[in-house]
């Protein structure tokens, strides 16, 4: 099909074409994080520990926040994300910020070719795996990049959210991974009153493939959690319950938002 072949033209042209809205954007606060304002979750933080001194791999890591976030906690970082305009931004975050951050622009499938060695730490979080059709691929980067007894954090919004329509008022999607997902959008999620029409193609990716392609490729899940809220207001309908914390009205906590995975290279 010839979606398959451009899929990743296709997105990287809709994240570059966001990225100047987001950089704007209330729900990036650029204008706070410079002021030293981390853009890194409780969810997150919990499982990635102290991490000055690590060396941290950030893959789908936008325009580089929570990258230098975790710079300025003291670990040495990568980021890696398929958009050049992010790149851009990122290293130019990373100046203002005074962080020493490497950034690299490529398809993650294709990081082998640019990048050697091996991290303490690989992370990625909020919305990354439903950009890639192949979780074994996605899952062999991440054994690869990983020191033998390594660390891997991840945190992403539930598969169940995704079976919604955009309202949450109905099931429009399959759980399961049945192929390319392609969505026109007006507005992005971070400015729905953006002056912006994105074409993308995404893929629905249930818990056990998941957890499968991690563990055919080598990493031991110590932990799995769901969270019935998102730290983000990045879906329609949602009620803020408690600082930070966000819900479907009308669904209050009776679906899962997040799941948050920790794996150790065996």
């Amino acid at each position: 099909m010839e979606t398959e072949r451009n899929y990743i033209e296709i997105n990287k042209q809709s994240w570059n074409n966001r990225t100047d809205a987001h950089l704007k954007s209330d729900f990036y606060d650029v204008e706070g994080f410079l002021k030293g304002k981390s853009s890194l979750n409780a969810i997150e933080l919990a499982l990635l520990g102290d991490v000055k001194g690590k060396s941290i791999l950030h893959l789908q890591c936008h325009f580089g926040q929570d990258t230098i976030s975790l710079g300025r906690l003291g670990a040495e970082v990568t980021g890696v994300d398929l958009s050049d305009k992010a790149i851009k931004s990122a290293n130019e975050l990373a100046g203002k910020t005074n962080v020493n951050a490497t950034f690299i622009c490529c398809d993650i499938y294709d990081l082998p070719q640019h990048l050697t060695g091996q991290f303490d730490l690989v992370f990625t979080s909020y919305g990354t795996i439903g950009w890639l059709p192949d979780l074994d691929k996605w899952a062999k980067v991440i054994a690869q990049f990983l020191k033998p007894t390594g660390k891997f954090v991840f945190v992403e919004f539930h598969p169940v959210v995704w079976m919604f329509d955009d309202d949450f008022e109905k099931i429009k999607y399959n759980y399961f991974n049945t192929g390319e997902i392609i969505e026109m959008e007006e507005g992005t999620y971070a400015d729905r009153n953006a002056d912006l029409q994105l074409e993308y193609i995404m893929w629905n990716h249930g818990m056990s493939e998941v957890l499968n392609s991690l563990i055919k490729n080598g990493i031991e899940i110590n932990s799995f959690d769901e969270f019935d809220y998102s730290p983000y207001n990045c879906f329609n309908q949602t009620l803020e319950f408690e600082p930070g914390k966000y819900r479907i009205k009308h669904l209050e906590n009776h679906i899962p938002m997040v799941y948050a995975i920790e794996g150790t290279k065996k």
